[in-house]
């Protein structure tokens, strides 16, 4: 049974201090992380290595871009871990505009473990388990603000479930999630029920919450305690957060999200998978 849910945001992009950046992945909105964002995800992982064992994650799930498996990788060195690849929390797209395309989807973890280590030889230590298949798929079609909450708590029954009854999954008490800033306040929102809980979240904060054993269940869903939200506390330049929050992007006044174009030549492909997928293992 799950204890401990960790919740970490990826660190300081490069795009954020150089337009020359190059996509490794082959997505063009897939940026790196900068070196300051190197060194956020370094003391991120010396973090969690100086919690008592016992508190440690034993497992990671990882947005598949790759700004959050470089973030994901100290942490998995310093712990000795895997991680597991997870599409459920994936950046969050605004809708697109109608006619314009879809936006593309990252790789899946068999994928991602042949191209990484192309990538940088810093990778062969690190494995991408592919025995974890993704819970949830998010639309190609972008979401809206009240969908991307749906999906984060959609994904947390279903994930929580999951590593609850697998054989080889139900020993992880304790797990941490890399996510980005959108993702990350619906999940904490989702898992204290409070979906306009003001949270903004800053590169490589960390939100903790840990299951109440003394309350009752309402309408099926979990209930869990906030340890700690969005905390910087571990890292140490507080200038460089670079914290966001849902009232950045939503209009003023009509509370909708500006629309994002879609990539040319995608126009005619169906957006035909997405949501929960336990029952299909696609990815």
């Amino acid at each position: 049974m799950i204890e401990k849910i960790y919740i970490a945001r990826h660190g300081f992009r490069s795009n954020w201090v150089n337009s020359n950046w190059t996509s490794l992945t082959g997505l063009p909105r897939d940026s790196p992380l900068a070196a300051y964002g190197e060194t956020q995800a370094i003391e991120l992982a010396k973090y969690f290595e100086s919690l008592p064992k016992d508190e440690r994650p034993t497992a990671i799930f990882s947005s598949p871009y790759y700004r959050c498996l470089q973030t994901s990788k100290p942490v998995a060195e310093h712990l000795s871990l895997p991680i597991y690849v997870e599409h459920g929390i994936s950046e969050w797209c605004s809708p697109v505009v109608s006619g314009t395309g879809l936006f593309p989807r990252p790789k899946g973890a068999v994928d991602l473990q042949t191209l990484l280590p192309k990538i940088s030889s810093s990778w062969r230590s690190i494995k991408i388990d592919p025995s974890w298949n993704s819970v949830w798929l998010p639309p190609r079609k972008g979401e809206g603000v009240e969908e991307v909450h749906a999906r984060m708590v959609g994904f947390l029954e279903c994930f929580i479930n999951l590593i609850e009854t697998r054989s080889d999954m139900n020993h992880h008490k304790n797990v941490l999630l890399v996510s980005h800033a959108a993702p990350i306040i619906a999940l904490c929102r989702g898992l204290l029920s409070q979906p306009n809980l003001p949270l903004r979240v800053g590169c490589c904060t960390v939100s903790q919450f840990s299951r109440r054993h003394d309350a009752v269940s309402v309408g099926g869903a979990r209930q869990w305690d906030a340890v700690a939200l969005a905390s910087s506390a571990h890292l140490s330049n507080q200038e460089l957060l670079r914290d966001w929050g849902f009232e950045d992007i939503v209009t003023e006044g009509s509370g909708q999200v500006i629309h994002d174009v879609g990539v040319p030549g995608t126009e005619s492909e169906e957006d035909d998978t997405f949501g929960p997928q336990i029952h299909l293992g696609r990815l």
